[in-house]
């Protein structure tokens, strides 16, 4: 038995994870919308930058974005690390690598609007901007949401709801979906400086006792910084004036800058491990935080949720090409058995790194310290550090887990809607807000 859809995908965040799978299933015909709560500005503006890895820089170009995010991005030709005061630096370069840059550096803003630029030209793909989830109803053969809009409320069908709704996902506290994890003793302070001296493009990650300190060059001989402490002092800091602020934090900034002006207001949230048992139930699929949240050392958190994104996107256009049921578990648990474990290898990853570099048990500092030296004259050691930081070694060691073709002798689930059904407009919303350029 087949069924009207109003759409085959509705995704449930108009954030960067969220619009990256829109953008990964753009041009394959099939019908997707895209529901945010906050207005297309308001989602966009974001005082925040992120170390995309080069994983992150290859899905982009895959995807025909690159070319108009490259001149808007910073490219590191270093990245520095340190253990506080110790004089044994270890310097990450391409060469380590293979690649153009260890990381570039994007801006939030940047992301959003060529991401939203790309999605505008499919008109199979429509981004519904405050736009309110109110329930969700998972059937056997489809999903109903309801979506209350400043239109009014209305029911829209699916075959399959994304929940990339961030890490409090309603939608998957709604299916009963279980998650591990545990609250730090720290939590991250974000703000945008600009040295006096020319920064390079150089990225510097320094670990002191209260948690790491990084500096991310952008654009324009900007910086943003990201700096962990521990909750109370965390606070403390960034309730200081901006002078006083800048004075606390050129201590840890380090002298190679130059003074420093203030560019953004210091933003602070709580560090946090989160992982989902499983990311998927029948109609229902998990993305980016709504699936997982790291500890922001190293910046692996918005690079996961990207390979999440293409990930999904690779595993649907497959089942597509199949005729299979998108919303079926069959399709789903391919995509959750391809990255359910690598997310959880590099959640602890970053786990055991802040841990084992944010303490002052003496063998502890010994044992880093000779590991950090051993990194800086030893390349294959650096080389295999540099792999799991920007998640090369993750996705190798990893992708056998569910082959890339889908295995044709598994039996096809019966797709459950007319592939050519119009879309009744009287059951779909109408765009609100119009994207951004």
């Amino acid at each position: 038995m087949m069924i009207p859809l109003d759409y085959d995908i509705i995704i449930v965040g108009g954030g960067i994870p969220g619009l990256t799978l829109a953008c990964g299933l753009r041009g394959c015909g099939l019908r997707i919308a895209v529901l945010e709560a906050q207005s297309a500005i308001q989602v966009g503006d974001r005082p925040r930058a992120y170390a995309l890895s080069p994983l992150s820089a290859k899905i982009f170009q895959a995807m025909g974005l690159w070319k108009q995010l490259a001149p808007a991005m910073t490219h590191f030709p270093k990245v520095v690390l340190a253990d506080g005061h110790c004089s044994h630096q270890v310097v990450f370069r391409p060469v380590d690598l293979g690649e153009p840059a260890v990381y570039h550096c994007a801006e939030h803003r940047i992301l959003q609007q060529v991401l939203q630029g790309q999605i505008a030209t499919d008109p199979q793909i429509t981004c519904h901007y405050q736009a309110w989830v109110q329930t969700v109803v998972y059937g056997e053969m489809a999903a109903t949401v309801t979506v209350a809009t400043e239109q009014g409320q209305q029911s829209l069908t699916t075959a399959l709801v994304v929940a990339a709704d961030g890490r409090r996902s309603p939608l998957r506290q709604g299916a009963g979906i279980k998650t591990d994890g545990w609250d730090y003793w720290q939590s991250c302070i974000t703000a945008v400086v600009t040295p006096m001296q020319d920064h390079q493009n150089i990225a510097y990650e320094r670990f002191w006792p209260g948690g790491p300190f990084a500096i991310l060059p952008l654009p324009h001989n900007c910086c943003q910084v990201v700096w962990v402490l521990p909750h109370a002092k965390a606070e403390a800091i960034a309730a200081l004036p901006p002078e006083q602020f800048l004075g606390a934090m050129a201590q840890c900034y380090g002298d190679h800058s130059g003074s420093l002006r203030l560019l953004s207001q210091p933003l602070v949230f709580p560090a946090r491990l989160m992982h989902s048992r499983r990311y998927y139930r029948p109609r229902l699929v998990l993305l980016g935080d709504a699936a997982h949240h790291c500890h922001p050392v190293g910046g692996q958190g918005l690079n996961l949720g990207i390979r999440d994104a293409a990930t999904l996107a690779q595993v649907l256009l497959k089942a597509r090409e199949q005729n299979q049921d998108l919303g079926h578990v069959r399709v789903l648990r391919r995509y959750g058995r391809r990255r359910h474990l690598e997310n959880w290898f590099i959640l602890l990853f970053t786990d055991v790194l802040n841990r084992v570099f944010s303490n002052h048990w003496w063998p502890m500092v010994i044992g880093r310290r000779w590991v950090l030296w051993l990194m800086k004259y030893w390349s294959p050691l650096r080389r295999v550090m540099l792999h799991l930081m920007t998640g090369l070694w993750g996705d190798r060691l990893f992708k056998f887990v569910v082959p890339e073709k889908i295995d044709p002798t598994e039996p096809k689930v019966l797709e459950v809607h007319e592939p050519n059904t119009p879309i009744d407009p009287a059951k779909t919303s109408r765009k609100i807000g119009q994207i951004n350029n």
